[in-house]
């Protein structure tokens, strides 16, 4: 790496929260998140950790991360000499996570490795045909497999190479390169230029076939020529974002002769915790974490500001990777393994300490998907000997609970999640931490039953026979939901839910709704064969009052029975408050389907 710096759920609450938050927090409320979550990837804030091939400590250590990436450097085609030259050593990385329950995520970063030198000849390596043609093999490879794998495979091109080219080329997309000329028939309509280099990525997904890869283009918060994380914290933000999108538009993140564009956004927060610069380097890289720190400061909150106007431009959500791995309790030196040996940083805390719900929501409301943890260098902090003031592993000991009760559900497109009502613990509180933590994840187990129309009509609750009652849609996958005769499990009416054939998340709900303390609210679901549907999450979040609790039931598909009448309960605190704010539903959906799921008969 460059050594030098480089649900929607109660969006309608905003208002209400300036109040609940604090100042710095509701000041900087984004506007609503830009960007479908890519099929693949989950619909809540993943959280990953870097892995070597053939190691198990993800696997053992009882917490269902999410992501498990790794490097494939110049070499990994072959096992650096090792093998055949096939990606056979790739292929082993990406069944070896899958077979642990990881979404496996390779980081394709062979350029710097090349012949030719280092990163400073980065555009001379990309204008040498020979060069691109061996290159763009071993992708064309590594593509390959991860299509065998029939499973999504996230794939990080390239970290910091696209700022690089940015910086040696004077920001100028159409400099050549070699694309077309590497004689390659796949890349044969692709210009000659560092824009043709960006898509030819795309361009090889495409011919390849390997619809399962999610590909993310590494932004690098340096690549403008201003360092907005660390140095040049007072410069306007939008200028240097509109720098570096304009040059990435031609790459593929604009419109393209490929069809496609890259799925994420990617960015690394630091390369190396903070403290290994100010005493090795005498660089003072330290982020404030405070909410009240100015977006012209050296701060989570300017970061954040950052995320925040690249979703809002390119319409891309974000993963961050490589974040250090280094608290409070480490003693600052080399890590050799031993304990607490590595140096300080405060991004764990910053996301799983005291504020980290806070955090966590604030972050995935300026585009970010997923969270991913490891070392940028050797020497720096890992999590197998993070040990934090209680003596236990950092970041396991403090992601697990968040993680066990379910995660947080990402905001749909065009909204963003209410802020948090207080975190003592860094998450442990699951789907009834005062947000939308996403419920207790047990695949709808003990909850959920296949349904008959007993004939009979709602009590207490929603019938829908007479008009929708106050229930819309929100999220692009759902269109307005109407009362329909189409069919009904109590009565002859039901909310009827259209799906527009956008993948994502979209939300059917009702404001107000007068649900008496700890009741537990029956919710009857009808889904049809052949739906895009994965998952549905019926939910409950309270007000201002209940600190904006969030209760739900998240169910996965295969919990669900297809043509019929479906039975999910959520079972409020004791200690609700009424009228809840909101009373709904959440649907996910993977794929482009236009079919509709009916309601009915929600009751308590």
């Amino acid at each position: 790496m460059k050594p030098t710096l480089r649900r929607n759920l109660a969006v309608l609450a905003l208002a209400w929260l300036t109040a609940a938050v604090s100042p710095a927090l509701a000041q900087s409320q984004p506007p609503g998140v830009k960007g479908p979550v890519p099929t693949g990837m989950p619909n809540r804030l993943a959280v990953g950790l870097f892995e070597e091939a053939g190691q198990n400590w993800m696997r053992d250590s009882g917490v269902p991360w999410d992501v498990r990436y790794r490097y494939f450097t110049k070499g990994w085609v072959d096992n650096w000499g090792w093998g055949q030259p096939d990606g056979s050593w790739g292929k082993a990385f990406l069944d070896e996570s899958k077979t642990q329950g990881f979404l496996p995520a390779p980081v394709f970063y062979q350029l710097f490795a090349e012949p030719g030198g280092g990163e400073g000849e980065s555009l001379a390596k990309v204008q040498n045909a020979a060069t691109m043609r061996g290159y763009f093999g071993d992708l064309k490879i590594l593509l390959q497999r991860a299509k065998e794998l029939g499973k999504p495979v996230l794939l990080h091109i390239e970290p910091d190479a696209v700022g690089l080219l940015q910086f040696q080329t004077n920001s100028n997309p159409n400099a050549y390169a070699a694309i077309a000329a590497t004689g390659m028939p796949e890349l044969a309509s692709l210009p000659n230029t560092v824009a043709g280099w960006g898509l030819a990525f795309l361009q090889l997904r495409k011919s390849v076939g390997a619809n399962n890869v999610i590909l993310g283009i590494h932004i690098s918060a340096w690549a403008s020529g201003k360092d907005i994380s660390c140095c040049s914290v007072t410069d306007p933000l939008q200028p240097e974002v509109d720098k570096v999108v304009n040059f990435l538009k031609p790459l593929g993140l604009g419109t393209n002769v490929t069809g496609a564009t890259y799925d994420v956004l990617v960015g690394d927060p630091l390369d190396r915790d903070a403290d290994f610069y100010k005493l090795t380097r005498a660089q003072d890289v330290w982020w404030d974490a405070s909410d009240n720190a100015s977006i012209s400061s050296r701060s989570f909150n300017r970061y954040a500001q950052w995320l925040t106007l690249m979703n809002q431009t390119t319409g891309k959500r974000w993963v961050l990777w490589q974040i250090p791995l280094g608290n409070s309790q480490h003693r600052n030196i080399n890590n050799d393994g031993s304990t607490r040996a590595g140096y300080r940083d405060n991004r764990t805390e910053y996301f799983f300490g005291t504020s980290g719900d806070a955090h966590r929501r604030k972050f995935a409301n300026t585009g970010v998907i997923a969270l991913l943890f490891g070392a940028g260098a050797g020497g720096q902090s890992s999590y197998p000997n993070d040990l934090g003031a209680d003596g236990q592993p950092y970041l396991k000991t403090h992601a697990a609970p968040f993680l066990l009760a379910g995660g947080l559900t990402l905001p749909a497109t065009g909204t963003t999640l209410p802020g948090s009502g207080g975190d003592a613990d860094g998450g442990t509180g699951g789907g009834t931490d005062a947000g939308t933590d996403a419920g207790t994840r047990d695949g709808g187990s003990g909850g959920t039953d296949a349904g008959t129309s007993d004939g009979g009509s709602a009590a207490r609750g929603y019938g829908f026979e007479s008009s929708t009652e106050g229930w819309s849609s929100s999220g692009a996958p759902l269109k307005a939901a109407t009362s329909s005769t189409a069919r009904a499990q109590a009565g002859t009416r039901s909310l009827a839910v259209p799906f527009s054939g956008t993948s994502g998340t979209g939300v059917v709900s009702v404001l107000t709704a007068p649900v008496p303390r700890g009741a537990t609210v029956t919710f009857r679901v009808w889904i049809p064969s052949g739906s895009g549907i994965t998952a549905i999450q019926p939910f409950a979040l309270e007000g201002e009052p209940g600190g904006w609790r969030y209760t739900g039931r998240w169910t996965a598909m295969g919990s669900l029975q297809t043509g019929t009448w479906n039975t999910v309960t959520v079972a409020l605190p004791t200690n609700s408050t009424t009228p809840l704010y909101q009373l709904g539903v959440e649907f996910t959906t993977n794929s482009g389907w236009t079919g509709t799921v009916h309601l009915d008969a929600i009751t308590w």
